[in-house]
């Protein structure tokens, strides 16, 4: 009965497929992360290019 315990890895695939996801999990929040990083900074970027844009028309 032990023996057949040791050789029994159904659980195994389900412990794999949880690591699995959680790596992808842990790639999909740093990507987004990153991503709302660089739509911040280019909103700033923007954000300055409009008002010295407004600010050298205005009379």
């Amino acid at each position: 009965m032990i023996k057949r315990l040791l050789r029994d890895d159904s659980g195994a695939t389900a412990i794999e497929y949880g690591l699995l996801v959680g790596l992808i999990a842990v790639v999909m929040i740093t990507a987004y992360q990153n991503f709302a990083n660089q739509l911040v900074n280019t909103y700033l970027i923007v954000n300055g290019y409009t008002s010295n844009a407004m600010a050298k028309n205005s009379p």
